[in-house]
């Protein structure tokens, strides 16, 4: 049975992604001063008398906006209220009762959903200002709970009232068999549609205002092939045009999906080709040891020819002469063409990521390649490899032994590199080697 899920909704700014952090335990969430900066639905887990739940951070509810991006948050978080077993109504004590939040009260009640409303920004311990007990106004079932999401107070009582409400247990699986997915990319290179598609609805806000999606979202899926935990990343825009903290924020949150991640999908356009911004976010999943797909979207808009594969391919190689291991892969987030192929080959270089090779088996490789192709000597001094071992997966990571280190040129490392690539494959994965010093000095 999966874990019961609470959401948290509101107007924007009333300190809902402050509030999750602190039930999580950890910063998934941007915050700042700033209305509108959670717009997608963010996933965290908490745990609270022995039980554990998931908790949705949503983007705030503007019941009635003429603003595209506001209209889609509100979309998002009515998902959430249907998805949800319990919903936290978080509510400001600064601003007082709002005609919006009366609105969105009416909006919950006709969900049918336990609904427990906080009033936030209660800030001083003990008695809640005067002004926190207009909210018994909203008229749910439950008494309004003071909290402080900053400092923590009221939380306790919150997580007591949700419990009441949540489903009784059946035994929760663990689920992590699953493959984590980072889909990275530079702003509107299509990573919320893609996950859409996959996903069949619309789980993301998909938009062509670029730096739509600001935080990393992890979204569940399993088919056939497999589980998945897609992380829909922020796009990664160039420093120079980071002008504000939420963007910076951003960039952030995508360093840490690539680092959590099993296997990173890079999105490129079609439409614009590869660019230096590609180079460099593709550096990100390279220098993390992540085995990684190059995914061209919107192939669809493209004119082809039967050289247009071959000539985007050379392009891509030349620009990513660093990771010439990652497979590549055209689709169309908007059609839908070979999006179900990207299961396969998520699967293929997670297991190629993770392949362990015998002592015996590398050294007969190594054998093998240095007698074909001699050790480099420098000034009459000949570099000697006495034997190679693998000692971690994700990346695979190899230790070579020898007679000098200075002495193992970094094109004699590439390579055996190229030797393991031939015997063995690890496709879509980054390979490590270490060399290690061992009898002469």
């Amino acid at each position: 049975m999966a874990k019961p899920i609470v959401a948290i909704v509101g107007r924007p700014n009333v300190g809902k992604s402050t509030l999750f952090n602190k039930l999580i335990g950890e910063r998934r969430s941007i915050v700042e001063d700033t209305p509108g900066v959670t717009r997608d639905r963010i996933y965290g887990e908490c745990e609270w008398s022995g039980r554990r739940f998931s908790v949705i951070d949503t983007g705030g509810i503007e019941p009635k906006t003429d603003n595209i991006i506001l209209q889609q948050m509100r979309v998002q978080a009515e998902l959430a209220v249907e998805t949800a077993d319990v919903i936290v109504f978080l509510c400001d004590v600064h601003t007082g009762l709002t005609a919006d939040d009366r609105e969105i009260a009416v909006m919950l009640k006709k969900s049918g959903k336990p609904v427990i409303p906080a009033v936030n920004k209660c800030d001083r311990v003990g008695q809640p200002p005067f002004e926190f007990y207009e909210f018994y106004e909203l008229g749910f079932t439950e008494e309004p709970i003071a909290v402080s999401s900053v400092h923590g107070s009221g939380t306790g009582d919150l997580l007591d009232a949700v419990l009441a409400h949540l489903p009784a247990e059946e035994g929760e699986e663990e689920e992590d068999d699953r493959v984590k997915v980072a889909v990275i990319g530079k702003p509107n290179a299509g990573k919320s549609s893609i996950i859409n598609k996959i996903l069949g609805d619309n789980r993301l806000i998909v938009s062509d205002i670029a730096g739509t999606t600001r935080d990393a979202i992890d979204t569940q899926f399993e088919n056939e092939t497999g589980k998945y935990t897609f992380i829909d990343t922020a796009g990664i825009r160039r420093q120079a045009k980071i002008n504000d903290k939420i963007e910076k924020y951003s960039v952030l949150r995508a360093n840490m999906a690539v680092e959590r991640a099993d296997v990173c999908l890079l999105m490129i356009d079609a439409g614009t080709g590869i660019t230096e911004q590609d180079e460099k976010i593709a550096g990100i999943a390279h220098e993390a040891g992540k085995p990684t797909i190059i995914v061209v979207n919107k192939w669809d808009t493209i004119e082809k020819d039967n050289g247009t594969v071959n000539a985007f391919n050379d392009k891509i190689r030349t620009a990513l002469a660093y990771m010439p291991y990652a497979p590549i892969l055209y689709v169309s987030a908007k059609t839908g063409q070979r999006i179900q192929n990207l299961f396969e080959r998520i699967q293929y270089v997670y297991a190629q990521s993770t392949l362990r090779i015998s002592t015996g088996m590398l050294n007969d490789v190594l054998a093998e390649a240095t007698m074909r192709v001699q050790p480099p000597t420098d000034k009459g001094r000949r570099l000697k490899i006495y034997y190679m071992t693998q000692i971690a997966v994700a990346p695979p990571t190899f230790v070579i032994f020898c007679n000098k280190a200075e002495l193992f040129h970094f094109s004699y490392q590439r390579y055996l590199e190229n030797c393991l690539r031939d015997t063995f494959g690890f496709v879509g994965t980054p390979i490590k080697l270490i060399i290690r010093q061992k009898g002469e000095e």
